[in-house]
């Protein structure tokens, strides 16, 4: 965990620490809501009839078929933390295919999820498998006849990453899938159904290449989800699986209340827990790509210098072997310290940050492989390949004794040099890769076990190193499903920070209105996140504000420490606050003329912040937001983190009439904290 100074007093943080969101979920969760899931569970999910998941068996849809296979009670087995879990199996007594669907069902919240495994328990391969879906079914009752979709765009590495979306569910069908593989390269596998004052959010935890279906049915809204392509045959004994499903029912409010529910949700059962606790707000530093030991030690001692203390000390790509850059390196694929840069390894680093009291971050990207690597010229038969790609390969993670040999020397390459945080990026799109490989009569197969390799690798590493945390990255947000984020946090949403960013060259204005946006669309679905700040004005730096954040001065030539503190100080105030409720207070745009502004609120501690920004085009000097989340009958004083006023309200007001912000110029960024007074 990290030594970063807080704005909450240590005792009370802890008290948010030891308990589990879980056991607050009841402040949270309607009986109507719970009424729904259990109704579904029951009428739908359990249905040994029809089950909740599909395919298409010998040109026949499952639908027909299973109802006359062998079936075997349901099995019911208690979880830890409120859960129950259901095992349904059918069983073709002609070819032998099994296919069970193991379900879990949440005591605390309004939620359930599946995952479907078909395994050929035959003697020989089974006919033709395709068109698996992970979910095939009917959500929402008669009566409710319109429907609106929400999701947000996927990471693009541009301004518009994480834009709010929303569709009409009409008579035309609405269909989603990420690009090359990655699964929020350019899609979301997150969604709203929204009926109004109900809805239902749908996600789909895949780290592949997934497809996504809503369409309307009489009353109803049909939702179809899975791998995108399956046409496989499946020789005896093997297995593949379907994506992860997981549905929450929402109730009594907007949408929006259905977004927070899902954060607590997120924060009670599915996020990280390194040590047990939540992952912590974090600071970090990076010296860049052109590294070695001696300059790494000596930017620490830089930065320190002023007194700051610092969470993380982060070495990104480039720390191996490399004539060209980090991309084009033999040590993509061999994974050893350069020994002219770092004669005594990296282990010399990660004690020295340790000596100052930093925790140690490296970058690692084991599942691509370049030629020349120690991988690429002893393992041949572990690696895919491209058509178009001469020099890179993908280590193929659904090989058994690959798996095991990157587990095991990753594992070992943390414990010998020091590791505290495991940071794993992806640049490369695997999916033609994958299709390269299969046959016609396996299409599908090479991504569908490499996937399970790939959650395989991580849970080798976390059962290794149990209170380490992974950071996700994949060129940026590329792979951030439901399956990625229970074991990992994404600590750079965006690969769009600063493209091209230098003093002489400042950040266009989508950069920073851009990562407003960011916030804006990612907040509504996942809790903790981090990005990094490479501008030293103050409107820039709070455009990037986020959990995790890694920080600096843009010239250190020239350096603006005061800016730097700056950017500690205000993590330091409202770091904490991205964990609560989330309320867009005005709507999403990319328009350089206008205010954007957004609510955080912990109603079970009585505060929150508000972040507002004037637009550098934006000729409103004020602002009135109404805000959400508090207690009517509560007073509330609010303090500008930049002038320690103060202004007291109390919660019916603020959110009946507002509360109103004032810029004298344009690009602003306000930042106010609130709690509840006396």
């Amino acid at each position: 965990m990290s030594h970063m100074r807080l704005s909450l007093p240590i005792a009370l943080w802890a008290i948010i620490q030891v308990t589990s969101p879980s056991a607050l979920a009841d402040q949270w969760v309607t009986p109507d809501e719970m009424k729904a899931k259990e109704q579904w569970v029951q009428q739908t999910l359990l249905s040994l009839d029809r089950p909740v998941m599909s395919f298409c068996y010998n040109g026949t849809p499952s639908a027909r078929l299973l109802a006359g296979w062998q079936k075997r009670p349901i099995e019911i087995q208690h979880l830890p933390d409120d859960r129950t879990q259901y095992t349904m199996t059918w069983t073709d007594p002609a070819t032998g295919l099994e296919v069970r669907v193991v379900a879990v069902d949440y005591g605390d919240y309004p939620a359930v999820e599946w995952t479907a495994y078909l395994n050929d328990k035959g003697p020989t391969a089974t006919p033709i498998i395709e068109q698996v879906r992970g979910i095939d079914s009917i959500l929402g009752n008669r009566g409710q006849k319109d429907a609106i979709l929400r999701t947000t765009q996927g990471d693009i590495t541009t301004a518009k990453s994480y834009e709010p979306l929303e569709f009409k569910l009409d008579d035309q069908a609405q269909s989603f899938e990420p690009n090359g593989g990655r699964p929020t390269n350019g899609a979301w596998p997150y969604f709203n159904i929204d009926f109004g004052r109900s809805g239902v959010i749908v996600a789909v935890g895949w780290p592949g290449q997934w497809q996504a279906q809503f369409s309307r049915e009489a009353h109803s809204i049909s939702v179809r989800a899975g791998q995108e392509t399956t046409h496989l045959k499946l020789e005896p004994g093997e297995e593949i699986r379907t994506p992860l499903t997981a549905l929450l029912f929402w109730s009594g409010g907007d949408w929006i209340a259905g977004q927070n529910l899902w954060r607590h949700w997120f924060l009670a059962h599915n996020i990280p827990r390194p040590g047990g606790g939540l992952p912590r707000p974090m600071t970090s530093i990076c010296m860049g790509l052109h590294q070695s030991a001696a300059g790494e030690k000596g930017f620490i001692d830089t930065y320190l210098n002023q007194g700051e203390k610092i969470d993380y000390w982060w070495m990104d790509a480039g720390w191996y072997e490399t004539k060209k850059d980090w991309f084009s390196a033999t040590g993509v694929g061999t994974w050893k310290p350069d020994p002219v840069r770092f004669p005594h390894g990296i282990r010399e680093v990660s004690d020295y940050a340790h000596s100052k009291g930093m925790k140690f971050v490296l970058w690692f990207e084991p599942e691509r492989v370049y030629r020349g690597s120690f991988i690429w010229d002893n393992h041949p038969d572990w690696l895919l390949k491209w058509k178009d790609k001469d020099d890179i390969c993908l280590l193929n993670l659904g090989n058994p004794e690959a798996r095991r040999w990157i587990t095991d020397y990753i594992s070992q390459f943390i414990t010998d040099q020091g590791v505290d945080l495991y940071r794993q990026d992806f640049n490369v799109n695997p999916l033609k890769a994958w299709q390269n490989t299969d046959t016609v009569d396996r299409q599908g197969m090479t991504e569908n076990l490499y996937v399970q390799g790939y959650l395989a690798y991580w849970d080798g590493l976390l059962r290794q190193h149990p209170g380490m945390l992974i950071d996700s990255c994949s060129g940026g947000g590329g792979r951030n499903d439901l399956e990625t984020l229970r074991r990992s946090v994404p600590l750079l949403r965006s690969d769009f920070q600063a493209p091209n960013s230098s003093p002489a060259n400042p950040m266009p204005a989508d950069v920073f209105d851009g990562n407003q946006g960011h916030t804006y669309g990612l907040s509504l679905w996942v809790p903790y996140f981090g990005t990094g700040v490479y501008a030293d004005d103050v409107y820039s730096a709070r455009s990037h504000l986020c959990p995790a954040m890694g920080v600096g001065t843009q010239d250190l030539e020239n350096p603006n420490w005061a800016a730097f503190r700056r950017q500690i100080s205000d993590h330091r105030a409202v770091a904490d606050y991205f964990y609560g409720d989330y309320y867009p207070l005005t709507p999403y745009s990319k328009a350089t003329d206008v205010w954007m502004a957004w609510e955080f609120v912990r109603p079970d501690l009585g505060d929150g912040m508000i972040q507002a920004f004037r637009r550098e085009l934006n000729m409103n000097v004020e602002v009135r937001l109404k805000l959400h989340g508090l207690k009517p009958e509560a007073n509330y004083e609010f303090t500008d983190l930049d002038t320690s006023k103060t202004v007291k309200a109390t919660g019916d007001a603020l959110m009946t009439d507002g509360i109103k912000l004032a810029a004298a110029s344009p690009r602003t960024a306000l930042i106010l904290t609130f709690k509840e007074a006396p």
